[in-house]
């Protein structure tokens, strides 16, 4: 989501030629007409696009700490979607919504394409993270049951792929508005604004029992401070504007990710990241499907009918949404942030760098449209936002 969202990449030609072949890709998205996902053209992505990032809690070739036998038995093979985000850019590519979708939701799973032949019968009332086991096309058609977007692109991140990453911008800074001491993650920080790499990275966004409540839900939001602090970080700290780091973050992108087949090639990584390219931190906005708690199950959730039916409505017919401000509970505002948080302004190095490749986008000119205003229920933040993991003490 780094990739394809917050760093707005924009891969010039260079880049493209190499990191050709390295996309881990091939899988085909079965649709649930039976047709396959098609393949963009080269250049800027017309329309909109919806695009679904899954990260699996797999321990097979992860190595290190999670080569033993009890962390295998944990989670072995494809493993379970232990997160899953969908990322929905605006037809006019001026807006950005990603939307986080709980692992422990309960909801109804439609039929799916076994990848080996055949398919799978339908589930009523099964917990979303079990979806990635009968594949990543079963993922993608629940997650556009539950959101009614047409979802073409989706990609699959492990364990390693999310350390290389964190490594490829050379971290990230978050801030913790407490000490997190949490084992069961290996997270161990203190207060304030800290640099995180590699497995630190990984520990930061895998914890639960560290942050908010210990709940899935106070991840979500833990994990929405630090794609948030890494959008800006990137748009507004000069990767853009550094071909050494732009190569750097593509590189370990395309080694990194396991794609369908309509997201493996340099041409439709370079379509989807010239469609948000320009996108301004603060339309950005980053939420989690609305839930509450499963009456049949206190450690389970279930959809909340009216604020996913405004949600669901606004998102199929490509509407801004507005947050009422309600932060996730793994989440407090930065009352002291180091610095203000800008608006990233093109510098002639980056117009320098992106002009040898990369086509002029027309400006929309188009109407303002007044947002979807959402209900307190429904938490999030923007990237313009400067916010702290909350501890949970």
């Amino acid at each position: 989501m780094a990739v394809v969202l917050a760093s707005s990449l924009a891969i010039a030609a260079i880049l493209v030629v190499s990191t050709a072949g390295q996309v881990k890709g091939g899988t085909q998205l079965l649709l649930a007409n039976g047709q396959v996902a098609p393949l963009p053209q080269m250049g800027p992505l017309e329309g909109g696009a919806n695009i679904l990032l899954t990260g699996t809690d797999t321990r097979t070739g992860q190595g290190g700490p999670f080569n033993s036998a009890d962390q295998l038995a944990g989670s072995s093979g494809t493993g379970s979607n232990d997160v899953t985000m969908v990322l929905h850019i605006s037809a006019d590519h001026q807006r950005a919504t990603v939307i986080s979708i709980p692992r422990d939701l309960m909801l109804t799973i439609p039929e799916c394409p076994d990848p080996s032949g055949g398919t799978f019968s339908a589930r009523s009332h099964s917990m979303f993270n079990t979806t990635l086991t009968e594949g990543l096309s079963c993922v993608v058609l629940t997650a556009q049951q539950l959101t009614g977007l047409d979802i073409k692109y989706a990609a699959m991140i492990s364990f390693d792929g999310v350390i290389n990453m964190s490594d490829a911008i050379g971290g990230v800074t978050v801030c913790l508005d407490a000490p997190i001491n949490d084992p069961s993650s290996g997270l161990d920080l203190p207060a304030g604004n800290q640099t995180i790499t590699g497995a630190t990275a990984l520990a930061f966004v895998r914890t639960r029992n560290g942050v908010g409540d210990g709940s899935d839900l106070g991840r979500i939001s833990n994990q929405q401070v630090f794609l948030s602090a890494m959008a800006r970080q990137i748009l507004d700290g000069g990767v853009l504007s550094n071909p050494i780091s732009l190569y750097s973050l593509a590189n370990a992108a395309t080694k990194n990710l396991k794609t369908s087949a309509s997201l493996s090639s340099p041409t439709s990584i370079m379509a989807l990241a010239l469609a948000v390219k320009s996108v301004d931190l603060s339309n950005i906005v980053f939420l989690q499907w609305p839930v509450v708690y499963d009456p049949e199950d206190p450690n389970r959730v279930v959809p909340n009918s009216d604020a996913s039916d405004l949600l669901r409505a606004a998102l199929v017919a490509d509407q801004p949404v507005q947050l009422s401000g309600a932060l996730g509970v793994g989440a407090v505002i930065n009352p002291t942030p180091e610095v203000p948080v800008p608006t990233h302004i093109p510098t002639p190095a980056d117009a320098l760098f992106l002009s040898k490749a990369i086509p002029t986008l027309v400006g929309s000119g188009a109407p303002v449209i007044a947002p979807v205003v959402l209900p307190i229920g429904v938490t999030g933040q923007t990237a313009a936002q400067a916010t702290c993991s909350k501890a949970n003490n």
